[in-house]
């Protein structure tokens, strides 16, 4: 059993394509045992990149890497008995059937846990006897989730796992994955799901153009963004009659007819004040909703904020061409 408690090391990670294209561009992290770790971002964020360097199949461009304590590629060797691997696509032999490919998958792993009890695990087990090709997306990607998990890996490498599954689905497929963790086993995946991250990450990072745009706790990075209050005005009241929103930790605020939409980092401090001037005023608040930033809202406010830093940074650059250009 490996002791450094970094079961995962990413240091100033590169990745890039021909016409040179770089899809990951220096960015750290770690994983650490028995944890789950999700990578999130838009389509081309960089996020499948980074996993295929993490499983050693193809070499970094720049950076290190340590899972378990070797490098995945050169010393793949000591590595891959040890990991499992899910892919967005299996591509398994379309003719054989469930319980013949997770045999054939059996003899190419090592430590295996037996076949039925892998199948039964993502509920394949009356599922056997037929052949992959008259499987369901759903259903092939449970049989993808058996054999990953086949060789019972200290780490478990998941390429949007649930992609086609159903609600059940997904759901028992985040209650097997939990089940791994508290088992020890490390696990790092990606996904489109933030809910799904939310639900399962211990921590997490953003990609945005092959950077790190945010990490750490799922709520750490929602705490960086603001909570919500949004309600509708009582008739015969406007926005200026309420409190000064300044005063009430209000950082912005948004109208859409009768409904005000305020943006605050003290949550507490501008509901309290906002239901203390409502019992003043001897009003109701209709349709009154107060809640913490979601993921999905710090996932789209960090894209924003990345996005604009580019425009403006640009922006920049044209200026200085222009100006060196005149001097």
């Amino acid at each position: 059993m490996d002791t450094n408690e970094h079961v995962i090391e990413v240091t100033d990670l590169r990745r890039v394509y021909g016409g040179g294209f770089e899809a990951v561009r220096g960015i750290s992290f770690h994983v650490d045992r028995g944890e789950i770790f999700a990578l999130l971002g838009t389509n081309g964020a960089g996020k499948t990149s980074t996993v295929e360097l993490l499983e050693g199949l193809a070499r970094p461009d720049g950076g290190r890497i340590g899972v378990l304590g070797h490098d995945p590629y050169t010393e793949r060797a000591a590595v891959r008995p040890r990991t499992g691997v899910m892919l967005q696509e299996g591509g398994f032999p379309s003719e054989l059937t469930v319980a013949e490919t997770a045999r054939m998958w059996a003899g190419c792993v090592s430590g295996t846990r037996p076949v039925g009890e892998a199948l039964a695990l993502v509920g394949l087990a009356g599922r056997s006897g037929v052949r992959v090709k008259q499987l369901s997306g759903g259903e092939r990607r449970r049989l993808d989730l058996a054999l990953a998990v086949l060789g019972d890996p200290e780490v478990l490498f998941l390429d949007e796992p649930t992609t086609g599954l159903d609600a059940e689905g997904r759901r028992d497929t985040w209650d097997l994955v939990r089940a791994l963790r508290d088992a020890g086993t490390t696990v790092l995946l990606t996904t489109h799901y933030l809910e799904e991250a939310e639900n399962l990450a211990d921590r997490l990072a953003i990609l945005h153009e092959g950077r790190i745009a945010a990490a750490g706790t799922p709520a750490e990075v929602t705490g960086a963004q603001p909570s919500r209050i949004t309600f509708e005005l009582p008739a015969g009241y406007f926005v200026g009659d309420l409190p000064p929103l300044g005063e009430l930790g209000v950082c912005g605020h948004e109208t859409e007819g009768r409904v005000v939409r305020l943006r605050t980092r003290e949550l507490q401090r501008a509901a309290t004040g906002l239901l203390v001037w409502a019992e003043r005023a001897g009003v109701r608040l209709h349709r009154l909703d107060v809640r913490s930033a979601s993921l999905e809202e710090a996932f789209l406010g960090i894209a924003r904020e990345a996005s604009n830093s580019g425009d403006r940074a640009g922006q920049a650059d044209e200026t200085d061409e222009v100006e060196g250009v005149a001097a």
